[in-house]
């Protein structure tokens, strides 16, 4: 066997430190779930460490996509009208078009990007590509052009989907992100940038973290196959028997830290375990315990950065149910309090309207009506 040199090894880790020091503190988590009824309900965290001013926006049908390629390339910007007016949510610090990282349109197409970094390589544009769009449009384009999960899975690849830092000022990392896409037939895909390609994959997990890529995450699950929702209450031990302190421990060896790979793990069985909800309500309320198993408090996930401690936090959670057109919003301060909204309402209006996240009006049950006057 080949022996690797001590001083590398050490540089090996030291690398592989850094790098996941740099990028531990951007943490999201999604997960997908239907009712019996048929009821889709699509939820997710959003966690970060800095300030991005997140704010909800209402796009109606008709408003216009910017589709463009990198300005070095002097290819033809086009301007697509949008067939589906939507609701999404996007950091207002970021400069020019929103960039959506969450959202749902009129016909149950819901979106959840979330932050892919060391692993994400967006596609090259070049001079003979006729369709493209950039990282910061690539939400408004799949909301706002398509309907479900199929007809995306089948028109999204015909795009090129670029970044370049200089055309996108405001943010203070880059926009490495993967996406989830789910519709209200239950059906669901993630959208991954590898290797300068392309990626679907589907979604049979129903749940999406961040870094490492899905198919790895897919892999990684299959080393808990022994969890279990169902414990032994009591084990003979020489003739003794000895019962067991309390309920729960078949899932003795879940993971409880906060890190991508173990948020997936913990989202993925305790979804799979629960009792599947009756209809819209019940799914909702489940839906909002799940995510409270990987919602992170504020202290607890932190790290040194540019010589100051940062701590990565849970700044918002959003439930939409696909079927119905509802939300459910709440922020870190009210976080047992959630914003109800009637998206149906919300595209009848079809006016562009905005609100800070953190200014919305808490902890009311019900803004609609305030939304659309």
């Amino acid at each position: 066997m080949r022996k690797f040199p001590l001083i590398h090894f050490r540089c090996f880790i030291v690398t592989v430190c850094l790098i996941s020091f740099t990028y531990s503190s951007f943490a999201c988590t999604a997960i997908n779930m239907t009712a019996k009824d048929g009821t889709v309900i699509a939820g997710r965290t959003m966690e970060w460490p800095l300030e991005m001013k997140w704010e909800l926006l209402a796009i109606p049908k008709g408003t216009q996509i910017d589709i463009s390629a990198p300005s070095d390339l002097d290819l033809p910007a086009t301007k697509l009208s949008s067939d589906y007016a939507f609701v999404g949510i996007a950091p207002s610090i970021l400069e020019g078009s929103p960039a959506f990282l969450e959202g749902q349109n009129e016909a149950g197409l819901g979106m959840s990007g979330n932050f892919l970094p060391q692993f994400t390589e967006y596609q090259t544009v070049t001079a003979q590509d006729k369709q493209y769009v950039s990282i910061v449009n690539f939400g408004s384009l799949a909301l706002g052009m398509f309907g479900s999960v199929k007809e995306l899975r089948n028109e999204i690849p015909k795009y090129k989907v670029w970044y370049d830092p200089s055309e996108v000022k405001g943010l203070p990392v880059a926009p490495w992100l993967h996406f989830v896409f789910t519709d209200r037939s239950g059906e669901s895909i993630v959208i991954e940038f590898v290797k300068g390609q392309m990626v679907i994959h589907d979604n049979v997990a129903n749940v999406l973290t961040n870094a490492p890529t899905y198919d790895w995450h897919l892999l990684n699950v299959r080393n808990y196959l022994s969890l279990s929702d169902e414990g032994r209450s009591s084990v003979m031990i020489d003739g003794a028997n000895v019962t067991e302190l309390g309920q729960g421990g078949g899932l003795l060896g879940l993971p409880a830290d906060y890190t991508p790979p173990s948020r997936f793990v913990r989202a993925t069985y305790l979804s799979h375990f629960a009792t599947q909800p009756k209809a819209s309500a019940d799914a909702i309320q489940l839906m909002g315990h799940l995510l409270n198993n990987v919602d992170i408090p504020l202290g607890v996930s932190k790290n040194k950065q540019d010589g100051q401690t940062v701590s990565d936090y849970t700044q918002w959670v959003a439930i939409k149910d696909l079927t119905n057109n509802q939300w459910s919003i709440a922020n870190y301060a009210n976080r047992t309090n959630y914003i109800q909204i009637d998206l149906n309402q919300v595209f009848k209006s079809n006016k562009t309207m905005r609100w800070m996240i953190d200014e919305l009006p808490y902890p009311s049950n019900d803004m609609t009506s305030q939304l659309i006057k």
